[in-house]
């Protein structure tokens, strides 16, 4: 099977030939290659390289996001670029830009072959309806708009809903995504970030209005949220959201558990970076822990965030060694 084909089985539950999918659905590092080439990767390598070199299936995305270059700089990270609806007025014509639709189905022109031959999976990137807002607002103001700015948090999110809606209707007829992850990030270790009275106002309105888009042409939706997601999986499916990425396992995401009380849900992830630079018994028994989501269908399993530099060359080939063994576990028997 191709690796596209077995990333579209694996998402319908269906059991692939010889193995599942080998991805890294957000590679490393760069300090992670850094460190790898000062003990025996080659400088040469790219990141399609480095995937070819470790034997990984390649999984591209292709971004189209809210903002533009045109949008100035946040003081820090987490700042924000305005702070109320007369900013967002000033904002608006950096915004929602058919430049960025136009860049990704010109890559997506580009891919067109290598995904029609099924040797790449494309993962299209849609800003969502928490993460947005708050990258225009910041961190600390976000939180307050949704009780101090209700109506500038409703309007930002509806035009969202609007490009996105036009962005999958234009790239799709060029090149349909094997699925879409909606950028959001609304959880930290201990739970959610807003409560669903919050969620089920300002984000599950938007949502209903893009996923049905998405879904006319028969491709997934997962949210990509780190932290503990587990008490908002209810509401992203009452949403229409039909999967979640990375399982975060320091934020005790349990992959085995949402798979018992979720039987439908789709996963990524999940399996902890944190063991890694233990060696390989500790590697191996994370696997042996996730095994039964993997045989489950509808799981694809890839470290739970980037390879951190912690993880050495020797460590992450015995890594490498082992996923593509429990990959071929996955659909035996």
């Amino acid at each position: 099977m191709t690796p596209r084909e077995r990333f579209l089985s694996v998402l319908r539950f269906q059991r692939p030939d010889d193995r599942i999918p080998m991805v890294e659905w957000a590679a490393w590092w760069d300090q992670t290659i850094a460190r790898w080439r000062t003990e025996g990767l080659s400088a040469d390598l790219d990141w399609q390289g480095s995937l070819d070199h470790f034997g990984l299936d390649t999984l591209i995305c292709i971004p189209i996001v809210g903002t533009s270059a045109r949008c100035p700089h946040p003081a820090h990270h987490g700042a924000g670029i305005i702070a109320n609806e007369a900013d967002y007025e000033t904002l608006l014509p950096a915004l929602y830009t058919d430049e960025a639709i136009e860049s990704a189905i010109g890559a997506a022109r580009e891919l067109r072959t290598r995904h029609d031959a099924g040797d790449v999976i494309i993962r299209l990137w849609l800003d969502g309806f928490f993460w947005f807002p708050r990258i225009l607002l910041g961190i600390e103001r976000h939180l307050y708009a949704f009780y101090e700015q209700p109506e500038l948090m409703h309007r930002i999110n509806a035009d969202l809903a609007a490009y996105n809606i036009r962005a999958v209707e234009a790239l799709f007829p060029e090149l349909r995504p094997d699925m879409v992850g909606f950028a959001e990030d609304m959880s930290y270790n201990l739970g959610p970030m807003l409560s669903h009275d919050l969620f089920r106002e300002y984000l599950q309105p938007y949502y209903r209005q893009v996923i049905p888009h998405i879904r006319a042409y028969d491709v997934k939706v997962l949210i990509d949220s780190d932290g503990d997601i587990t008490t908002m999986v209810p509401w992203m499916q009452d949403a229409g959201i039909e999967g979640v990425y990375p399982l975060e396992r320091q934020a005790h995401v349990d992959v085995n558990a949402l798979r018992r009380d979720y039987p439908e849900l789709l996963m990524m992830g999940g399996y902890d970076k944190m063991v890694m630079p233990q060696g390989e018994p500790a590697m191996r028994a994370e696997f042996e822990r996730i095994l039964p989501a993997m045989r489950s269908g509808g799981y694809i399993p890839s470290v739970d965030h980037q390879t951190p530099p912690g993880v050495s060359l020797e460590n992450y080939r015995i890594y490498i060694r082992l996923f593509r063994e429990y990959c071929e576990r996955a659909v035996q028997g």
